[in-house]
């Protein structure tokens, strides 16, 4: 679409509508940015814009003026996509696209799109170092926190752009086709936004909708999701497995990860070789080395990059050791299953901290994991009856609810000992008690390294 002299509607004022507003502003459109939360400041949303950035502020309610006038919908990832809102520029034939779309419509180079329920930004972040020991203009963007848009306008065709998307940006995408797409997992997830499993998994199998067998999909065998679709994906499917020998595809074997073609297999690296950990992370590692290799970098190029990797913050992070006990944070772990894989990484007695937002989340599954590795749960937030009576259905008796992050804390630091671990791995979103995941986990290891050694 020719953007130039066009008006486009920007719906919110958050990181994603700052920069899909810039991205406009550059390529000659006359942008609209509009909120409807009119208790935002319009000189605040204002000083977001970076200077010279012209585009017209427009909180509360949208005249109709503005309204009948718009070529173009730009949405950021939270504003729902069926909406009335939406659903009214649809009906007028108003084409709708997300963050993502635009920012592909205006950039250049190589693309690598990965989505998946859980696992996203440890594979975008070691794909971007990868990517970044061989190529020299490397972008990582989208979910991570780094707008896409901010960077498309500066792409060139050498460039190779890293992103991380999630359910919600993918249901915008109308071009976009990368040269590779990965598909880590797919559970339920984000059903408030999505309300059915079958809308989520569609959102995610677009990733690589647009795509032929000249581009790559990579997906995990053991998924039974991504699995199905396989036979179904219009790119050429690259596997990974943790469970099973591949006659081709990236597989794990004991502890060592294994690449296959043809059947003729070659070992490739052990897993206590790098710093990530648990199974979860043995996934996103092959997921990533199938995605170099089809992106042409060196075997061992990438394999020097993986043993080098740290683990992403907030993702099974260790935190520190105090009086005997190994603190980790897995504030990530926004629902059940992103939440099974910081239980299943613990190899020690475990002090559990879970609960928060509630997402419509079923937690039976996460609590069959615990698989006696846990000794306390401490619940929090608005989920935590729920969760409590969940674990109780399943034979957990040691379970406390807390009203505070504070009151939740000191439950663990008294009942843990040497040998044990304190895990924050919540399976539910922080909302509610915390602006995000990431405030809710810095807070947590505040509080663990302001720890006296005794006392």
């Amino acid at each position: 679409m020719d953007l130039q002299g066009k008006k486009v509607l920007v719906v919110g004022t958050g990181i994603s509508g700052i920069g899909a507003v810039e991205a406009l502003n550059h390529a000659g459109a006359y942008p609209v940015l509009f909120d409807e939360n009119e208790k935002l400041d319009r000189e605040e949303v204002q000083k977001k814009l970076k200077p010279g950035v012209c585009a017209e502020i427009v909180i509360g309610t949208l005249p109709e003026e503005i309204r009948s006038s718009v070529k173009l919908l730009v949405l950021s990832p939270g504003v729902p996509t069926d909406s009335d809102f939406v659903e009214n520029f649809r009906k007028r034939g108003i084409t709708v696209w997300g963050e993502i779309e635009l920012a592909y419509e205006l950039g250049r180079g190589m693309v690598i799109g990965i989505t998946g329920t859980n696992g996203k930004t440890t594979t975008t972040a070691l794909l971007g170092a990868i990517m970044s020991a061989h190529y020299k203009d490397v972008d990582v963007v989208g979910n991570i926190g780094n707008p896409y848009t901010v960077t498309a306008l500066d792409s060139t065709e050498e460039t190779v752009t890293v992103a991380e998307i999630s359910s919600f940006q993918l249901e915008t995408i109308d071009r976009f086709c990368p040269k590779v797409s990965v598909i880590l997992n797919i559970t339920p997830d984000h059903l408030n936004r999505h309300h059915t499993m079958e809308n989520y998994v569609a959102a995610k199998e677009a990733v690589c909708k647009n795509q032929t067998k000249k581009e790559t999909c990579v997906l995990n065998y053991e998924n039974s999701y991504t699995r199905a679709f396989g036979d179904r994906c219009p790119a050429r499917v690259v596997w990974f497995s943790s469970g099973r020998k591949l006659e081709n595809g990236f597989y794990l074997e004991g502890e060592e990860i294994f690449f296959s073609e043809n059947g003729d297999s070659k070992r490739l690296m052990n897993i206590h070789d790098m710093k990530l950990v648990g199974i979860c992370n043995v996934e996103n590692v092959m997921a990533a080395m199938a995605v170099a290799k089809a992106c042409g970098v060196p075997l061992e190029e990438t394999l020097s990059v993986i043993r080098e990797f740290q683990p992403v913050e907030h993702r099974i992070e260790f935190v520190a050791m105090k009086r005997g006990v190994a603190y980790y944070n897995d504030s990530k772990g926004t629902n059940p299953d992103a939440a099974i894989q910081g239980i299943r990484a613990m190899d020690r007695p475990t002090v559990l901290i879970g609960g928060g937002y509630d997402k419509q989340s079923e937690f039976d599954e996460w609590i069959e994991a615990f698989d006696g590795k846990v000794k306390c749960l401490v619940l929090i937030g608005q989920t935590k009856e729920k969760i409590a009576a969940c674990a109780k259905r399943h034979g957990l008796t040691d379970i406390v609810l807390a009203d505070t992050f504070e009151e939740a804390f000191a439950v663990c630091v008294k009942r843990a000992v040497p040998g044990d671990a304190v895990l924050l791995s919540p399976a539910c979103a922080s909302w509610g008690m915390f602006p995000n995941y990431e405030v809710r986990g810095q807070i947590f290891k505040n509080m663990v390294n302001q720890m006296e050694e005794k006392g």
